[in-house]
């Protein structure tokens, strides 16, 4: 990523940049109270306010999203009962029919059959721009890029001090960078946002190593060394640093407590969010065996396979990503366990009959408006194909078999169609779409 900011579609512009706003002025708030004086990150304390504040304005959100699981463990018997009713029915009349009564139980609980899709697609991009910021803090907060600034204008005045930075362990995932026709061709802005990316991830071997290569510049670059970890510094860690690399170096210069407070960082990430998982709301799949819904309990099996997963994915991942990434994933899980212990109160003591009846008389008034009755369409929702096809409809109407036998169908192509004298009725869809397919073939 480049410290010109993320260029992502919509995720880089305009997500981030706005993100990169609350970053910015959460850090000089943080600053000016001198929090970096106090022996505590101000890099970490901004990731923290900054995840609390996201996770608190996307709140309303998450409420929605537990609400719709709530009253879809309660309509899931009912939707899995019209699944097997048409189990074996492929016919245009039952696949109308299906989506039918699948839209009525829909209607009547109130919510949309994209479920949760709606609030996960505004969510995903929040979060993935709220990775790009913390993940690449220079390119976003003023005062951290401004600490740079110095050392890498005398860098990029000596000759071959690219070559050199592209020897350190942080510049390999910038490589594509430093042969960038804007590099190569000397655009001043580009050379010195890399010159950042690479120094900005740095390690203290890489920081040592740079001062021993150029000793004229050796108080101006631990000058700029000791700021950054001034800025980093979380309780002697320093989270700009992977756990991997604070574990070695502490445990070899016989630092023990760094070197548990580096294995800490993982550990907590795994089981902050192992917390967090076991608090969300869990499907039961017990009862898609009585329905003999196979494809829902694999869906069931692999989702608990997945939550299992995850928390050791991310211990993996904070041991060899900045030490700070770790505290972003510990404290966002901290903030959702939070909201999730509040959230699973506040949907326990909801009246779910009365949130269904309330659903249900929208849902009345909504049909009624489109101009369709409200107790027709709950007539066909509790009736089978079967029963519809008996001569009579929900509106007890009659209703005539009708075979085609024009001269333009052959034999094999004949089929029934049910002919009513309302042109507005269930039949007169399901036959249209027949006159269709028949005139198709």
């Amino acid at each position: 990523m480049l410290l010109t900011k993320s260029s992502t579609f919509l995720i880089g512009h305009p997500i981030a940049d706005i993100l990169g706003m609350l970053m910015n002025g959460i850090f000089n708030v943080l600053y000016a109270l001198g929090i970096q004086n106090t022996g505590l990150s101000i890099i970490g304390m901004s990731i923290i306010v900054f995840t609390i504040v996201i996770y608190m304005a996307l709140l309303p959100l998450t409420i929605k999203q537990q609400k719709f699981a709530k009253l879809q463990s309660r309509m899931s018997p009912e939707l899995q009962a019209i699944q097997n009713k048409y189990r074996d029915k492929k016919d245009n009349d039952s696949m109308i029919m299906m989506n039918q009564e699948t839209k009525a139980v829909y209607a009547r609980y109130g919510v949309s059959p994209t479920g949760s899709c709606v609030q996960l697609l505004i969510q995903m991009p929040i979060l993935f721009a709220l990775y790009q910021v913390i993940y690449n803090m220079p390119a976003y907060v003023t005062k951290i890029r401004m600490i740079f600034v110095e050392l890498v204008n005398e860098l990029m005045g000596v000759s071959g001090s690219a070559e050199f930075l592209q020897t350190f362990s942080s510049a390999a995932r910038y490589s594509k960078q430093f042969t960038n026709e804007a590099f190569t061709s000397g655009n001043t802005e580009y050379i010195s946002n890399t010159y950042i990316d690479v120094l900005n991830r740095a390690s203290s071997a890489d920081w040592t190593s740079l001062a021993q290569k150029y000793p004229e510049m050796e108080s101006l670059i631990n000058q700029t060394h000791n700021a950054l970890i001034n800025l980093n510094s979380f309780g002697g860690l320093d989270i700009g640093e992977a756990p991997r690399d604070l574990l070695m170096n502490s445990w070899q210069a016989g630092a023990y407590g760094l070197a548990i407070g580096a294995l800490l960082i993982p550990v907590l990430a795994a089981l902050t969010q192992f917390i967090n998982v076991k608090l969300m709301p869990q499907q039961n799949s017990g009862s898609n065996r009585d329905n003999k819904n196979d494809q829902a309990e694999q869906m069931a099996q692999q989702m608990k396979i997945m939550n299992n997963i995850m928390p050791l994915m991310s211990a993996m991942f904070c041991f060899t990503l900045p030490a700070g990434m770790g505290v972003y994933w510990i404290s966002g899980s901290v903030v959702r366990s939070v909201q999730q212990v509040l959230i699973n109160k506040h949907i326990d003591k909801m009246d779910i009959e009365a949130v269904i009846a309330a659903n249900e008389e929208k849902a009345k008034k909504k049909i009624e408006k489109e101009g369709v009755k409200a107790e027709e369409l709950k007539k066909y929702s509790s009736l089978s194909t079967k029963a519809l096809y008996n001569g009579k409809g929900a509106d007890n109407k009659d209703y005539r078999k009708n075979t085609d036998n024009s001269s333009d169908t052959s034999s094999s192509e004949q089929s029934e169609t049910y002919v009513s004298d309302d042109p507005n009725s269930l039949f007169a869809k399901v036959n249209m779409v027949k006159e269709y397919n028949n005139r198709k073939k």
